[in-house]
């Protein structure tokens, strides 16, 4: 079954869902119900509040359905007369759906005593539903607008055979047992709490070790490729993002009045760094300057769309911007995009999609068709230059300049977020941003915006989920848990702790009252790389043994060998 025909199937099997759903539950108001990656989802208003024995029941409604072998018939009436109809049916959502379509005709398609407002294509009869599966639960504001009513969601899935379905819902489970947010709470790597406000992320001191390991790359990565370090404030007053134009774009950003003078909060670094560029005068041989920042923004995320740590209100971007002159636009974007991939590479990631991200609607731009024009070319250019296939994402640009986004694919094949590199050549205008040229004239430079792995809460995630939290011994948070078999070799554990610690070794010692077989399980729900285990005869001989999470053991270890072991991983980065 092409993608095609998989799409007719899941939109057909949404209706047979929503059909189910009324007749279970009787007054229920319809919204919409489109097919998503891999499936479908509707959205409902009604009394009642699904629960997951609801969930069986509507399953097994949509199996009595698709045995009726309803036709499913398309019918075509003009905008007037659906409006009436859905009326007559008490479906205000439909009535408001078919006022702001274009046209003076709608479709509709009926199976039974259903019928619902589609464009269609559907199958031909309810009969061929019959490889699916209701997966979860959400809430949903109608239109995506929080200020409109909260809806109640079912998401499902459905496929061509039996086979296809039981594959994919093999791989939810895996997905599923990969979740960042259920790894962060088992390996004790960070926390969302309530108190806090949605969004918002605390990092625990195993996440913070991480978390800057990755840091600690980054900039040393940096300083080889040139890069100055800067930092920012994380207020500014709401004057210089009008000069930016976030503020006229309504961009989602927190503001704020102290003494009668209104401040935002960042939502990116760019504006600070741009002031440091203008904080003296600039020549043309001092070209490029790259300013670099680990730069913490909030953004005003709606709740319903925050995620974990894949999408908060509140997080870091391995931030930098390149002021150039047009002659070096291009190898600067050469050099960017080598850099991402290097580092993508470095963390595991060989695989990736590339997307062009062209100019939204010019209303809701800044800057000339000129500018607009020269900086696509520029990114097209270096993307042949690397070889690199891409696709176009139409008018998915920021307001101020079209972007290269790198998607990177994990180890389930999913898709991430990842380098996003950006031509400007609209703020540098805005800013009356300048550097003196080998006419000893002023000239614009051209901004370059990028980010290497970008947000470090949603990298993080990614990682997490890529290895499922068996991550590599040089980003392992704890290396080793030195695991003492009996109280006889209590001693000799603390003296083979302080050795592997003071060598620079991550190590825990794991002196509780419990058997070796539990501390090595702990070790290994803990998903960390090596477990050393210490006995009397290893006491006697001065070694340990090695038992790695896959659990090969070896014996006889020399502490300074398994030492050396663990900075050589280090050094390579494996």
């Amino acid at each position: 079954m092409d993608a095609s025909e998989l799409d007719i199937l899941r939109h057909s099997t949404a209706h047979v869902m929503a059909q189910a759903v009324t007749e279970l539950f009787g007054d229920v108001k319809l919204a919409i119900g489109p097919t998503i990656e891999d499936g479908f989802y509707y959205d409902f208003e009604l009394d009642h509040t699904f629960t997951p024995e609801d969930i069986e029941k509507i399953e097994a409604k949509m199996k009595e359905i698709a045995k009726r072998n309803l036709p499913i018939v398309r019918e075509e009436m003009s905008s007037e007369q659906a409006e009436i109809l859905f009326e007559e049916l008490h479906q205000p959502y439909k009535v408001e759906l078919i006022r702001d379509l274009p046209g003076d005709t709608v479709t509709v398609f009926k199976q039974g005593d259903f019928i619902d407002l589609c464009r269609g294509p559907h199958c031909s009869y309810t009969k061929k539903v019959k490889h699916y599966k209701l997966l979860s639960l959400a809430g949903a504001y109608w239109r995506g607008d929080e200020k409109n009513a909260m809806l109640q969601r079912i998401y499902g899935t459905a496929w061509g055979t039996a086979d296809e379905l039981a594959a994919y819902l093999t791989r939810l489970e895996e997905i599923a047992q990969r979740d960042h947010r259920k790894l962060g709470r088992e390996l004790d790597l960070f926390s969302l709490p309530e108190e806090l406000g949605p969004g918002l992320v605390v990092w625990h001191p195993k996440g913070a070790i991480l978390r800057g390991l990755i840091e600690d790359f980054l900039k040393e990565e940096h300083k080889k490729r040139g890069y100055d370090f800067v930092v920012g404030p994380h207020i500014m007053k709401t004057s210089l993002w009008k000069t930016s134009g976030h503020y006229q774009t309504g961009y989602p950003m927190y503001f704020f009045d102290i003494e009668g003078q209104e401040y935002g909060i960042k939502p990116m670094n760019c504006p600070a760094h741009i002031l440091v560029y203008k904080s003296q005068p600039r020549s043309y041989r001092a070209l490029p300057i790259r300013y670099f920042e680990l730069g913490t923004v909030y953004r005003h995320e709606r709740s319903g769309v925050l995620h974990g740590l894949l999408r908060v209100r509140g997080f870091t971007q391995d931030d930098a911007h390149i002021f150039c002159t047009r002659a070096q636009m291009e190898e600067e974007i050469i050099g960017v995009l080598d850099f991402a991939f290097h580092c993508l590479r470095t963390f595991g990631f060989d695989e990736y999609e590339v997307m062009l991200s062209t100019r939204p609607e010019a209303d809701k731009t800044v800057g000339t068709d000129e500018n607009w024009e020269l900086a696509t070319n520029a990114l097209i250019a270096a993307m042949e230059h690397h070889g690199i296939k891409y696709t176009v994402d139409p008018g998915e640009g920021t307001f101020y300049g079209p972007k290269i986004d790198v998607k990177l694919k994990d180890a389930l094949g999913r898709l991430w977020q990842g380098p996003t590199i950006q031509v400007d050549l609209n703020l540098p205008e805005r800013f009356d941003t300048v550097y003196y040229g080998d006419d000893n004239a002023q000239h614009r430079p051209v901004m370059i915006h990028r980010v290497v792995l970008g947000s470090m809460e949603r990298f993080i995630g990614a990682l997490i989920e890529n290895y499922g939290g068996q991550f590599p011994l040089w980003l392992a948070p704890v290396q080793a848990v030195v695991a003492p078999v009996s109280e006889k070799a209590a001693d000799y554990a603390a003296d083979v702790y302080k050795e592997l610690r003071g060598a620079g070794v991550r190590v825990e010692l794991n002196d509780k009252n419990e058997t070796i077989s539990s501390k090595v399980r702990d070790a290994q729900m803990q998903k960390v790389p090596f477990t050393l285990v210490v006995g009397e005869n290893e006491a006697a001989d001065g070694t340990i043994a090695v038992r790695d999470r896959s659990g090969q053991d070896r014996r006889g270890v020399k502490a300074a060998d398994f030492i050396e072991e663990v900075a050589a991983a280090v050094r390579d980065r494996s």
